[in-house]
């Protein structure tokens, strides 16, 4: 067993959280199921935040965002060192720090344009993603950063390697899913049975694992928090919704509800992302404007519904008759602390038949599963094993994901450096 450390912050940008894990490879030659130890969450400082909402609504220049890039990694470092503190462990004891860093842009596969592309029998590299349609994102908190500032190996920025390979990169959750439920079988025939997982983050996500990865899905089902957090603070000032309270005492508008169902967003089939393009600022501040007279909780009762109702078609449409059965849903994610948004899900999903529970059940933190996601993609980065999932993901070909920056002690024919602050800085020893 080994310690691994996991840093998440979503697309709902509420927190940093770190997660600690054991975790260890199995008989099967695949990760174990990593092992909760600890976790914390550090909020992004008050000054940095506008940054980054200025990022997402890309107003900041390339001079602005390479800084970011480096301010956030040291965000994230600081997070996994808090974590390492906290419990006594030295850079030396932990094997690996995993992330993928603070999504700022996000444009999913356009598979028409890809089809396109591939039946011109182009050979040019390039025209993937000048006329090809291919995937593409910019996530920021350099790897670099973090492993200088840590002294921990680092691996991060998943999701590239994926896009290149045609994949959608997002939902990554699926190679968690893999790991942590591909040994569970049916009580009667005990042969591998498929899990069904949610994640409510930013964005909301549907898993379909199983031991056989050509037989597992994964894919965005539409909005999780996002716009929830974005009329909260448009509104009140909060940064999100404390346990679902103000939707509670709305309204559901229904002209609204059905508005918001008929985004082109749906039309799309699996595999499939959104990204704040299809449900973010621009989206919801288009309905807070043409919806100036609602009141804050009728706006919240009615975007809270659409996530639970947006989650449940996608499970019902997509993932049922694949399956044919009526699965458990595992769900995960910071929107499982939303107790109005749970309770509706639950409502929607039980017309169906289904049950609703949460990841906490099977000893993996509903609020953590992200880092801890992160965390196992660079334990098996590390060791050059497959965690991609190309019958989930999209992508032609396995391949190992991730990025990593070797943490500074592990530099070879390397020699102590003295008196560097007197020759750069100008600054003499006590």
């Amino acid at each position: 067993m080994v310690y691994i450390l996991g840093l998440n912050s979503g697309s709902s940008f509420d927190g940093v959280d770190a997660v600690l894990c054991t975790i260890d490879i199995a008989a099967d030659g695949h990760p174990s199921r990593p092992v909760y130890v600890d976790g914390l969450t550090i909020d992004w400082p008050e000054d940095l935040q506008p940054q980054i909402l200025r990022a997402f609504a890309n107003e900041l220049t390339i001079f602005e965002m390479t800084r970011l890039n480096y301010v956030a990694g040291a965000l994230y470092a600081e997070a996994a060192n808090a974590l390492m503190a906290k419990n006594n462990l030295k850079p030396q004891d932990l094997d690996v720090i995993g992330y993928d860093g603070q999504t700022i842009y996000q444009e999913p596969p356009n598979r028409p344009l890809e089809r396109a592309f591939i039946e011109s029998k182009s050979t040019s590299l390039v025209d993937k993603w000048l006329k090809g349609g291919y995937p593409c994102g910019f996530f920021i908190a350099e790897s670099g950063v973090v492993a200088a500032l840590t002294d921990v190996d680092t691996v991060t920025q998943f999701r590239p390697l994926d896009h290149a390979l045609g994949g959608a990169a997002a939902p990554l959750m699926q190679y968690l899913d893999f790991v942590a439920f591909r040994d569970r079988t049916d009580a009667e025939t005990k042969e591998p049975t498929y899990t069904v997982t949610l994640n409510i983050g930013g964005i909301a996500n549907l898993q379909l694992a199983h031991k056989d990865r050509s037989r597992m899905m994964a894919f965005d089902t539409g909005p999780g928090n996002v716009m929830i957090d974005h009329v909260v603070k448009a509104r009140t000032g909060r940064g999100y919704d404390k346990d679902g309270e103000l939707a509670a005492k709305g309204t559901v508008i229904p002209a609204l509800l059905d508005e918001m169902r008929k985004h082109e967003f749906f039309a799309r089939k699996p595999p499939r992302s959104a990204w704040r393009l299809d449900f973010g600022a621009d989206y919801a501040d288009d309905i807070l404007k043409r919806y100036a007279e609602s009141s804050t909780e009728d706006l919240l009762a009615t975007l809270t519904r659409f996530t639970g109702i947006a989650i449940t078609s996608s499970l019902i449409d997509f993932i049922i008759p694949k399956i044919g059965t009526k699965p458990l849903v595992i769900a995960s994610g910071g929107g499982t602390r939303n107790d109005t948004l749970m309770r509706d899900l639950a409502d929607e999903l039980s017309k169906h038949g289904l049950t609703l529970t949460t990841s906490d059940e099977f000893g993996i933190p509903a609020a953590y599963k992200e880092a801890i996601k992160f965390a196992t993609l660079a334990f098996a980065a590390k060791r050059g094993l497959a965690n991609n999932i190309p019958a989930a993901g999209g992508a032609y070909r396995f391949a190992t994901l991730g990025k990593l920056s070797l943490a500074p002690w592990r530099a070879q024919n390397a020699e102590p450096v003295v008196g560097r602050d007197e020759r750069v800085l100008g600054l003499k020893s006590a």
